[in-house]
């Protein structure tokens, strides 16, 4: 917890740095390199009067969230040439979408996989252009994509081989059995285009899409660089709209995601001192329960509070689907896992 915390108060103020004693550096950097954050810190502390080792691990940092960034905005286009005539402009979700709009959120952000989102009578027209551009099943398993296919929010995920990418097809942001419902049809109406055939969720929509990413979609797991995402993205929405708050409380109930968005305003202005207004900084008593997940690792990387970790997990499948299908669900594949082996 001592590493995530030190991490944190870095990120929030990199002046900091200077009162960073040798010992401490390597847990640093092993929680930032564990919550995907290592070239966000790079970045803030760029520039920076550090002992040469740091600086050595900050530039190599700092050159691959470049490179990443460069490989995420080709994937884009990549398939925004593949979806051509069928998706248009091609939505794009999480960090590429970040990084292709120049925002805050994007500096230095380690991105993975292509995230899209896909009008759902566009998907099957979506997924045969994929195939037939060369992308591939990761899972040909049939009881995974019929699982996909049935009760998730997105396609069974495709790679590209030639240049080992991954692509998730999105036709919505939560599996719909899952206990918040968020409207995928206002997502994409309101999508802001970007040009060259691009285009991003509205700004509200960014943050809501976080705020669920975090708290509704996951078990908190690499949930600092999550928060984060939200920490930037509110401090440059605000900054540019005076209207921001009230606009983004409006759509939070249009999309049934008050209390999640309330939460993540909330976490993120404890740990990252956002400046959201006071009726969104009320702590509950179980934001902490969220903050001792959050800063769940040692000097190490490694996780720590197993208990807290569990719990987190249990209740991610609690709120992504009813306790009849987990529970089938887990069973069958334990079951074939144990065939398996």
């Amino acid at each position: 917890m001592i590493a995530a915390a030190r991490l944190v108060a870095l990120l929030v103020d990199p002046a900091q740095a200077g009162t960073v004693g040798p010992g401490a550096w390597t847990e640093i950097l092993a929680a930032a390199r564990a919550e995907q954050l290592i070239g966000t810190l790079a970045i803030r502390l760029a520039g920076m009067d550090l002992p040469p080792s740091v600086l050595s691990v900050l530039d190599g940092a700092r050159a691959t969230a470049l490179e990443g960034r460069r490989q995420a905005l080709w994937e884009a286009e990549m398939a925004r040439r593949a979806l051509a005539g069928v998706v248009a402009p091609l939505i794009l979700l999480k960090g590429t979408a970040f990084a292709a709009a120049g925002l805050d959120a994007g500096q230095g952000r380690s991105i993975g996989d292509l995230d899209i989102l896909v009008p759902r009578p566009a998907l099957d027209a979506a997924e045969q252009a994929l195939l037939t551009g060369g992308w591939m099943w990761v899972k040909p398993d049939p009881y995974d994509d019929a699982y996909y296919r049935r009760w998730m929010h997105e396609l069974p995920p495709m790679i590209h081989p030639e240049r080992d990418r991954m692509i998730d097809v999105h036709h919505t942001i939560l599996p719909p059995t899952a206990r918040l419902s968020p409207d995928a049809d206002k997502l994409i109406a309101a999508a802001v285009p970007l040009g060259n055939g691009l285009a991003m969720l509205s700004a509200e929509d960014m943050v809501i899409h976080a705020a669920i990413h975090l708290l509704a979609d996951g078990d908190l797991s690499g949930g600092l660089r999550n928060l984060w995402d939200i920490d930037r993205l509110l401090r440059e929405f605000r900054d540019g709209d005076e209207t921001f708050w009230l606009k983004l409380a409006a759509r939070a109930a249009e999309h049934d995601a008050e209390a999640v968005v309330a939460r993540a305003l909330r976490l993120s202005h404890a740990l990252f001192r956002t400046p959201v207004p006071a009726a969104w900084r009320r702590a509950t008593a179980t934001d902490r329960l969220f903050i001792r997940r959050l800063l769940a690792r040692d000097g190490w990387g490694r996780g720590t509070r197993p208990a807290t970790r569990l719990a987190f997990y249990v209740r991610s499948h609690w709120m992504r689907m009813p306790l009849a299908l987990l529970a089938r669900h887990l069973w069958i594949k334990w079951r074939r896992g144990a065939a398996d082996g």
